[in-house]
């Protein structure tokens, strides 16, 4: 069944796609900030939820996939884009259909962002669109550097189900760029990794940034970031609230998150109440 389903003819090289569809939250985020917009023929339901996706008005002009092989071959796309680690076995059918797919990494810092950008935008047909998204970010990050003090305060992220992140990661350049130090890093830790409640408490950090989902469901996973220790550690240190959305995907959004914790970091304090 899924042979028999038509494919658009394949563009020339260097030719704009017509009918593009995307699998991947993160590679929606880039296609729908670069590709003509009607070109765009599908992006994934993801991406319309505006608690998880920074496109997400953008992305509900479009209609959703749910990464399925009938349901995408069915907008008889002409490209389709992937995460490297995502719908593993639908981009293995749209592979051996003879779908034209291409697969995007996860960069790992802000120069691997751009890279990506620009890869983006070539593949699209768009490279002065992805000229001018790379020439807005060099800008925001210069006006950025010149808000960073002498003072290098530690930071700790916490996210769901206890994980940190180290050294290696595209978080610690965020954390760097925003004028702090990573304690994970410090600590040891490389990539992604758990760090003990007990570890958060008794470490050195002067802001903890709590990676939190505006208004998702509750979960065992984001239990650790509404612990009562959590609570109590806002007497000695800043907590900041930061939106994961603002850094799932490494694309443009991630300056928003250096943005954030720059203000975070210049604002005062706010006495807590209660006892």
């Amino acid at each position: 069944m899924v042979a028999s389903l038509a494919l658009a003819a394949t563009p020339a090289a260097g030719a704009r796609p017509e009918r593009i569809v995307s699998l991947n939250m993160c590679t929606d985020e880039l296609v729908l900030r670069l590709a003509d917009p009607a070109a765009i023929a599908s992006v994934t339901w993801l991406s319309q939820d505006p608690r998880n996706a920074n496109m997400a008005e953008a992305a509900r002009r479009y209609p959703a996939n749910h990464g399925l092989v009938e349901e995408l071959l069915a907008f008889r796309p002409d490209l389709v884009i992937a995460g490297s680690f995502t719908t593993r076995n639908t981009v293995a059918l749209l592979k051996r259909v003879g779908a034209p797919v291409r697969e995007f990494g996860v960069p790992r810092d802000l120069a691997g962002v751009k890279a990506q950008i620009a890869e983006m935008a070539a593949l699209l047909g768009e490279p002065a669109r992805g000229e001018a998204l790379i020439g807005e970010i060099d800008a925001r990050l210069a006006l950025l550097a010149q808000r960073i003090g002498k003072e290098r305060p530690k930071a700790l992220v916490l996210r769901p189900n206890g994980f940190t992140v180290g050294r290696g990661s595209l978080v610690d350049e965020i954390l760097t760029r925003a004028g702090f130090v990573n304690l994970a890093a410090e600590l040891g830790i490389d990539n992604y990794g758990q760090i003990a409640l007990e570890t958060v408490a008794l470490g050195e950090a002067d802001i903890l940034i709590l990676n939190t989902s505006e208004g998702g469901p509750p979960s065992l996973a984001h239990e650790i970031l509404n612990h009562p220790l959590i609570g109590r550690l806002g007497d000695r240190l800043r907590l900041v609230a930061l939106p994961s959305r603002l850094w799932t995907c490494a694309g443009p959004a991630v300056i928003d998150a250096i943005e954030m914790l720059i203000d975070a970091a210049a604002a005062p304090r706010k006495p807590r109440s209660g006892p």
